[in-house]
Protein backbone atom coordinates (compact mmCIF):
# COMPACT_ATOMS: atom_id res chain seq x y z
CA UNK A 1 0.00 0.00 0.00
CA UNK A 2 3.13 2.17 0.63
CA UNK A 3 4.55 1.76 -2.40
CA UNK A 4 1.27 2.83 -4.16
CA UNK A 5 1.07 5.99 -2.42
CA UNK A 6 4.22 6.69 -2.62
CA UNK A 7 4.00 6.55 -6.75
CA UNK A 8 0.98 8.71 -6.45
CA UNK A 9 2.91 11.36 -4.39
CA UNK A 10 5.83 10.92 -7.15
CA UNK A 11 2.98 11.05 -9.83
CA UNK A 12 1.85 14.25 -8.22
CA UNK A 13 4.37 16.23 -7.64
CA UNK A 14 5.59 15.53 -10.51
CA UNK A 15 2.82 16.81 -12.62
CA UNK A 16 2.97 19.95 -10.44
CA UNK A 17 6.16 20.63 -11.49
CA UNK A 18 5.09 20.48 -14.42
CA UNK A 19 2.32 23.56 -14.58
CA UNK A 20 4.15 25.54 -12.03
CA UNK A 21 7.42 26.03 -13.67
CA UNK A 22 5.23 27.40 -16.57
CA UNK A 23 8.43 29.07 -18.41
CA UNK A 24 10.79 26.14 -17.59
CA UNK A 25 8.50 23.52 -19.15
CA UNK A 26 6.99 25.53 -22.53
CA UNK A 27 11.35 25.99 -23.38
CA UNK A 28 11.27 22.13 -22.66
CA UNK A 29 8.22 21.27 -24.83
CA UNK A 30 10.14 23.26 -27.95
CA UNK A 31 13.28 21.24 -27.32
CA UNK A 32 11.63 18.32 -26.81
CA UNK A 33 9.66 18.89 -29.93
CA UNK A 34 12.85 20.11 -32.16
CA UNK A 35 14.40 16.78 -31.18
CA UNK A 36 11.21 14.57 -31.96
CA UNK A 37 10.58 16.35 -34.84
CA UNK A 38 13.55 14.78 -36.30
CA UNK A 39 12.91 11.68 -35.15
CA UNK A 40 9.65 11.81 -37.17
CA UNK A 41 11.41 13.10 -40.12
CA UNK A 42 13.83 10.44 -40.33
CA UNK A 43 10.98 8.15 -40.10
CA UNK A 44 9.44 9.91 -43.41
CA UNK A 45 12.50 10.50 -45.18
CA UNK A 46 13.48 6.48 -44.78
CA UNK A 47 10.08 5.95 -46.59
CA UNK A 48 11.14 8.31 -49.51
CA UNK A 49 14.19 7.03 -49.75
CA UNK A 50 12.68 3.27 -49.67
CA UNK A 51 10.59 4.55 -52.29
CA UNK A 52 13.06 5.94 -54.35
CA UNK A 53 15.35 2.91 -54.02
CA UNK A 54 12.89 0.53 -54.98
CA UNK A 55 12.19 2.63 -57.94
CA UNK A 56 15.82 2.66 -58.74
CA UNK A 57 15.91 -0.89 -58.56
CA UNK A 58 13.21 -1.63 -60.82
CA UNK A 59 15.30 -0.13 -63.34
CA UNK A 60 18.04 -2.56 -62.83
CA UNK A 61 17.95 -5.87 -64.66
CA UNK A 62 19.69 -8.13 -67.30
CA UNK A 63 18.76 -9.29 -70.61
CA UNK A 64 19.61 -12.97 -71.57
CA UNK A 65 19.47 -13.31 -75.67
CA UNK A 66 18.17 -16.46 -77.83
CA UNK A 67 20.12 -17.42 -80.53
CA UNK A 68 17.45 -17.45 -83.85
CA UNK A 69 17.33 -20.84 -84.30
CA UNK A 70 16.29 -21.68 -80.57
CA UNK A 71 13.25 -23.63 -79.66
CA UNK A 72 10.04 -22.04 -78.02
CA UNK A 73 10.66 -25.21 -75.88
CA UNK A 74 14.15 -24.61 -75.01
CA UNK A 75 13.06 -21.02 -73.76
CA UNK A 76 10.51 -22.14 -71.83
CA UNK A 77 12.56 -24.05 -69.97
CA UNK A 78 15.54 -21.55 -69.51
CA UNK A 79 12.38 -19.05 -68.19
CA UNK A 80 10.64 -21.77 -65.99
CA UNK A 81 14.20 -22.86 -64.29
CA UNK A 82 15.27 -18.77 -63.98
CA UNK A 83 11.56 -18.24 -62.22
CA UNK A 84 12.54 -20.98 -59.73
CA UNK A 85 15.75 -19.20 -58.44
CA UNK A 86 14.90 -17.40 -55.13
CA UNK A 87 17.06 -14.50 -56.33
CA UNK A 88 14.42 -13.63 -59.40
CA UNK A 89 11.91 -11.42 -58.76
CA UNK A 90 10.19 -11.28 -62.05
CA UNK A 91 11.17 -13.05 -65.85
CA UNK A 92 9.37 -11.39 -68.78
CA UNK A 93 9.60 -12.99 -71.63
CA UNK A 94 9.42 -11.27 -75.22
CA UNK A 95 9.06 -13.25 -78.68
CA UNK A 96 11.23 -12.23 -81.84
CA UNK A 97 8.00 -10.53 -82.82
CA UNK A 98 7.43 -8.44 -80.16
CA UNK A 99 10.74 -7.29 -80.19
CA UNK A 100 10.46 -6.10 -83.37
CA UNK A 101 7.05 -4.36 -82.86
CA UNK A 102 8.65 -2.69 -79.97
CA UNK A 103 11.88 -1.65 -82.08
CA UNK A 104 9.74 -0.10 -84.22
CA UNK A 105 7.67 1.64 -82.27
CA UNK A 106 10.48 2.87 -80.61
CA UNK A 107 12.19 3.80 -83.62
CA UNK A 108 8.69 5.13 -85.38
CA UNK A 109 10.22 8.74 -85.88
CA UNK A 110 13.78 7.23 -87.18
CA UNK A 111 12.61 6.23 -91.37
CA UNK A 112 15.91 5.40 -92.00
CA UNK A 113 15.88 2.47 -89.35
CA UNK A 114 12.08 1.60 -91.25
CA UNK A 115 13.45 1.69 -94.38
CA UNK A 116 16.60 -1.02 -93.56
CA UNK A 117 13.75 -3.22 -91.75
CA UNK A 118 11.47 -2.97 -94.92
CA UNK A 119 14.54 -4.38 -97.11
CA UNK A 120 14.72 -7.40 -95.29
CA UNK A 121 11.82 -8.43 -97.13
CA UNK A 122 9.70 -9.61 -93.96
CA UNK A 123 12.75 -11.25 -92.14
CA UNK A 124 12.95 -10.51 -88.74
CA UNK A 125 16.73 -10.02 -87.53
CA UNK A 126 15.90 -9.26 -83.89
CA UNK A 127 16.48 -12.62 -81.19
CA UNK A 128 13.29 -13.54 -78.44
CA UNK A 129 14.71 -11.91 -75.21
CA UNK A 130 13.92 -12.71 -71.15
CA UNK A 131 14.70 -9.66 -69.23
CA UNK A 132 15.19 -11.02 -65.48
CA UNK A 133 14.94 -9.09 -62.43
CA UNK A 134 16.50 -9.67 -59.59
CA UNK A 135 15.01 -9.09 -55.72
CA UNK A 136 18.29 -7.23 -54.55
CA UNK A 137 20.91 -6.06 -57.19
CA UNK A 138 23.52 -7.76 -55.12
CA UNK A 139 22.01 -11.10 -56.58
CA UNK A 140 22.41 -10.50 -60.35
CA UNK A 141 25.57 -12.50 -60.56
CA UNK A 142 24.07 -15.63 -58.84
CA UNK A 143 21.57 -15.45 -61.48
CA UNK A 144 24.38 -15.30 -64.40
CA UNK A 145 26.13 -17.70 -62.93
CA UNK A 146 23.25 -20.13 -63.29
CA UNK A 147 22.79 -19.11 -66.74
CA UNK A 148 25.88 -19.61 -67.85
CA UNK A 149 26.88 -23.12 -65.42
CA UNK A 150 23.90 -25.04 -65.47
CA UNK A 151 24.30 -26.51 -68.93
CA UNK A 152 22.01 -29.89 -68.01
CA UNK A 153 19.45 -27.75 -67.82
CA UNK A 154 19.76 -24.58 -70.27
CA UNK A 155 21.51 -27.38 -72.93
CA UNK A 156 20.12 -27.09 -76.26
CA UNK A 157 20.07 -29.48 -79.15
CA UNK A 158 22.78 -31.23 -79.59
CA UNK A 159 23.71 -30.10 -76.38
CA UNK A 160 24.53 -26.16 -76.95
CA UNK A 161 23.18 -23.36 -75.07
CA UNK A 162 20.04 -21.92 -76.71
CA UNK A 163 21.84 -18.57 -75.42
CA UNK A 164 23.26 -16.34 -77.50
CA UNK A 165 24.26 -13.18 -75.11
CA UNK A 166 24.04 -11.76 -71.65
CA UNK A 167 24.26 -8.17 -71.58
CA UNK A 168 25.43 -8.81 -67.76
CA UNK A 169 28.83 -7.32 -68.19
CA UNK A 170 27.47 -3.97 -69.84
CA UNK A 171 25.40 -3.56 -66.50
CA UNK A 172 27.76 -5.01 -64.35
CA UNK A 173 29.74 -1.76 -63.28
CA UNK A 174 26.39 0.13 -62.61
CA UNK A 175 24.85 -2.74 -60.71
CA UNK A 176 28.05 -2.57 -58.73
CA UNK A 177 28.15 1.05 -58.04
CA UNK A 178 24.41 1.08 -56.98
CA UNK A 179 25.01 -1.39 -54.12
CA UNK A 180 27.56 0.06 -53.20
CA UNK A 181 25.81 3.43 -53.17
CA UNK A 182 22.62 1.81 -51.18
CA UNK A 183 25.03 0.20 -48.42
CA UNK A 184 26.39 3.34 -48.00
CA UNK A 185 23.39 5.40 -47.45
CA UNK A 186 22.15 3.09 -45.13
CA UNK A 187 24.74 2.71 -42.93
CA UNK A 188 24.72 7.07 -43.45
CA UNK A 189 20.97 6.94 -42.22
CA UNK A 190 21.68 4.36 -39.29
CA UNK A 191 24.46 6.97 -38.38
CA UNK A 192 22.66 10.07 -38.68
CA UNK A 193 19.88 8.35 -36.33
CA UNK A 194 22.31 7.60 -33.49
CA UNK A 195 24.10 11.23 -33.87
CA UNK A 196 20.43 12.83 -33.67
CA UNK A 197 19.70 10.39 -30.67
CA UNK A 198 23.06 11.50 -28.92
CA UNK A 199 21.93 15.20 -29.16
CA UNK A 200 18.60 14.89 -28.34
CA UNK A 201 19.57 13.45 -25.33
CA UNK A 202 22.60 15.21 -24.36
CA UNK A 203 19.80 18.93 -25.14
CA UNK A 204 17.38 17.25 -23.16
CA UNK A 205 19.52 16.87 -20.26
CA UNK A 206 20.52 20.81 -20.04
CA UNK A 207 17.04 21.52 -20.64
CA UNK A 208 15.93 19.09 -17.59
CA UNK A 209 19.09 20.65 -15.58
CA UNK A 210 17.01 23.96 -15.58
CA UNK A 211 14.11 22.56 -14.10
CA UNK A 212 15.68 21.05 -11.46
CA UNK A 213 17.93 24.01 -10.86
CA UNK A 214 14.33 26.06 -10.09
CA UNK A 215 13.50 23.27 -7.77
CA UNK A 216 17.06 23.20 -5.61
CA UNK A 217 15.60 24.76 -2.65
CA UNK A 218 12.47 22.32 -2.51
CA UNK A 219 15.28 19.65 -2.96
CA UNK A 220 17.37 20.45 -0.26
CA UNK A 221 14.33 20.36 2.24
CA UNK A 222 13.43 17.01 1.14
CA UNK A 223 16.91 15.74 1.77
CA UNK A 224 16.44 17.49 5.71
CA UNK A 225 13.29 15.60 5.85
CA UNK A 226 14.88 11.96 5.28
CA UNK A 227 13.49 11.30 1.62
CA UNK A 228 15.39 8.73 -0.92
CA UNK A 229 17.18 9.18 -3.57
CA UNK A 230 13.78 7.38 -5.41
CA UNK A 231 11.55 9.66 -3.80
CA UNK A 232 13.43 12.85 -5.21
CA UNK A 233 14.58 11.77 -8.40
CA UNK A 234 10.67 10.63 -9.49
CA UNK A 235 9.22 13.89 -9.85
CA UNK A 236 11.54 15.32 -11.93
CA UNK A 237 11.25 11.54 -14.35
CA UNK A 238 7.60 12.40 -14.36
CA UNK A 239 8.12 15.55 -15.15
CA UNK A 240 10.48 14.64 -18.21
CA UNK A 241 7.87 12.06 -19.49
CA UNK A 242 5.15 14.91 -19.74
CA UNK A 243 7.48 16.90 -21.97
CA UNK A 244 7.84 13.90 -24.19
CA UNK A 245 4.36 13.04 -24.03
CA UNK A 246 3.34 16.77 -24.89
CA UNK A 247 6.04 17.49 -27.17
CA UNK A 248 4.81 14.52 -29.11
CA UNK A 249 1.22 15.79 -29.74
CA UNK A 250 2.73 19.10 -30.69
CA UNK A 251 4.97 17.18 -33.27
CA UNK A 252 2.55 14.43 -34.68
CA UNK A 253 0.00 17.64 -35.60
CA UNK A 254 2.22 19.88 -37.12
CA UNK A 255 3.38 17.01 -39.54
CA UNK A 256 -0.55 16.99 -40.39
CA UNK A 257 -0.21 20.51 -42.36
CA UNK A 258 3.38 19.89 -43.34
CA UNK A 259 3.30 16.52 -45.48
CA UNK A 260 0.05 17.93 -46.66
CA UNK A 261 2.07 20.98 -48.66
CA UNK A 262 4.81 19.20 -49.46
CA UNK A 263 2.83 15.96 -50.57
CA UNK A 264 2.14 17.90 -54.07
CA UNK A 265 6.11 17.95 -54.40
CA UNK A 266 6.92 14.59 -53.20
CA UNK A 267 4.27 12.80 -55.50
CA UNK A 268 6.33 13.91 -58.62
CA UNK A 269 9.73 13.07 -57.03
CA UNK A 270 11.63 9.74 -58.34
CA UNK A 271 9.57 7.22 -56.43
CA UNK A 272 6.20 8.86 -56.76
CA UNK A 273 5.31 8.53 -52.90
CA UNK A 274 2.57 10.66 -51.23
CA UNK A 275 3.73 11.67 -48.40
CA UNK A 276 0.90 13.03 -46.90
CA UNK A 277 -0.91 9.51 -47.68
CA UNK A 278 1.82 7.95 -46.35
CA UNK A 279 1.46 9.84 -43.36
CA UNK A 280 -2.09 9.09 -42.64
CA UNK A 281 -1.65 5.78 -43.41
CA UNK A 282 0.94 4.56 -41.00
CA UNK A 283 -0.40 7.56 -38.49
CA UNK A 284 -0.51 4.72 -35.64
CA UNK A 285 2.55 3.30 -36.26
CA UNK A 286 4.28 7.38 -36.19
CA UNK A 287 2.71 7.94 -33.06
CA UNK A 288 3.84 5.12 -31.23
CA UNK A 289 7.63 5.69 -32.80
CA UNK A 290 7.30 9.73 -31.56
CA UNK A 291 5.31 9.16 -28.23
CA UNK A 292 7.58 6.19 -27.17
CA UNK A 293 10.71 8.37 -28.27
CA UNK A 294 9.28 11.57 -26.22
CA UNK A 295 8.56 9.00 -23.38
CA UNK A 296 12.11 7.51 -23.57
CA UNK A 297 13.79 10.82 -24.27
CA UNK A 298 12.04 12.47 -21.23
CA UNK A 299 13.31 9.67 -18.60
CA UNK A 300 16.51 9.11 -19.83
CA UNK A 301 17.00 13.11 -19.87
CA UNK A 302 15.74 13.45 -16.49
CA UNK A 303 17.56 10.45 -15.41
CA UNK A 304 20.98 11.36 -16.22
CA UNK A 305 20.55 15.41 -15.35
CA UNK A 306 19.43 14.47 -11.47
CA UNK A 307 22.48 11.85 -11.19
CA UNK A 308 25.00 14.12 -12.94
CA UNK A 309 23.71 17.58 -11.31
CA UNK A 310 22.33 16.43 -7.85
CA UNK A 311 25.09 13.71 -7.30
CA UNK A 312 21.85 12.07 -5.75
Amino acid sequence: MSLFVDLERIAKSGFLNFWRNGVVSLASILVYTVALFIVAALFLGSAAFNATLAEIKDKVDITVYFKLDASAGEIERIKNAVESLPEVKEAVYKTREEVLEEFKKTHENDPLILQSLGELEGENPLRAELNIKATEPSEYVAIVNFLEGDAGILGGAGGGSPIDKINYEDNAETIKRFTSVTSSVERLGFAVALITAFIAILVAVNTIRLAIYTSREEISVMRLVGAGDNYIRGPFIVEGILYGLVSAIFTIALYYPITRWVSSSTGNFYGGINLFEYYISHLPLLILIVTGSGILLGAVASLFAVRRYLKI
